[in-house]
């Protein structure tokens, strides 16, 4: 159950004010179609975190435990590090909506943005450091839509009032408490 509620509050968290959660602004303010870019998000959520939890996965059985504390205190270091600097969305995610109707272009366009993003790399290092990749990620997968639910029905009147510093500080210091915690031994129980 840690594993579901801590991915679920980590990612919600890290997703404010994220490129996916813009793109979740743009794509409301120009398409004013809700369900259709919810249900996109959603199963773009899913396919791209699954990807990266049976990578999380893998990685677990397959990396030695020594060395994967170490990569996992890293990464969840790295993660707060990277949580504290803004992002921007890039115009072409934006230009394939015109092509693939509402849900089409929102699937593939929060697949595409979320490739490599800090969710997705959260993704991996949680399914690693907790052995449980299915309900890591159910509770991404639910931070994501907790965060990204809100901005496609109030846009951008939601981000002007989320004082987003204070936000990405309280989700950098849950992952630098997470890389602390690993790199000291938490986790030995689990064989980490």
């Amino acid at each position: 159950m840690e594993a579901l509620l801590v991915s679920t509050g980590v990612v919600a968290l890290a997703e404010i004010g994220d490129k996916t959660q813009l793109l979740a602004f743009i794509l409301a303010a120009r398409f004013k179609k809700p369900l259709p870019i919810i249900a996109g998000i959603l199963c773009a959520t899913v396919v791209n975190h699954g990807l990266a939890g049976a990578l999380g996965a893998w990685i677990t059985h397959n990396v030695s435990t020594d060395i994967l504390r170490w990569v996992l205190g890293a990464s969840f270091i790295g993660m707060a590090v990277w949580t504290m600097i803004p992002d921007k969305i890039e115009e072409e995610e934006t230009h394939i909506a015109q092509r693939l109707g509402v849900f089409g272009a929102t699937l593939i366009a929060f697949f595409l943005a979320e490739m490599g993003d800090k969710t997705q790399i959260a993704t991996i290092a949680m399914a690693a450091h907790y052995a449980n990749p299915v309900l890591v990620v159910i509770g991404t997968t639910l931070g994501m839509l907790i965060a990204d639910v809100p901005a496609v029905f109030v846009g951008d009147k939601l981000a002007a009032k989320i004082p987003m510093k204070l936000v990405h500080a309280v989700a950098a210091s849950i992952f630098a408490v997470l890389g602390i915690a690993t790199l000291l031994g938490a986790g030995a129980k689990l064989g980490l």
